[in-house]
């Protein structure tokens, strides 16, 4: 089975350092690329192609609502999950009206994200050669 492909985006050097961390215990999972901004995650996700997209909400120039929307407007997107630590229902339906896979509360990040993220790519995974 191939390895997860993800793509972290946030705006914050110290959440991405966690974040990084956090996956790293994920032997399914490689970390190919982290991004500050949503404007560098559409061009490493062109350069790139991760399986999935882990990105930030609330961003300064571009949020993360608009780089999902961008991302999920090209041929073989990757799988979006939007990251927050402002769970309301107005953001879960925006991130969802913006073509988001998925929507993690980032309190809840160590409890929710891998078996999102094993869940979401188990299919995409699994076909790649």
């Amino acid at each position: 089975m191939s390895k997860i492909r993800v793509l972290l985006v946030d705006d914050s050097p110290e959440f991405l350092r966690m974040a990084a961390h956090f996956l790293a215990t994920d032997q399914e999972i490689d970390l190919v690329g982290v991004a500050l901004m949503g404007q560098d995650a559409l061009v490493l996700v062109a350069g790139l192609q991760p399986d999935l997209v882990l990105m930030d909400l609330i961003m300064p120039h571009m949020n993360g609502l608009d780089a999902t929307r961008q991302i999920k407007s090209t041929p073989n997107a990757p799988i979006v999950v939007l990251l927050t630590g402002h769970d309301t229902p107005e953001y879960r339906s925006a991130a969802a009206t913006a073509g988001a896979d998925g929507f993690v509360y980032k309190p809840e990040l160590f409890k929710e994200l891998l078996p999102l993220m094993h869940q979401l790519t188990a299919v995409v995974v699994d076909k790649k050669p």
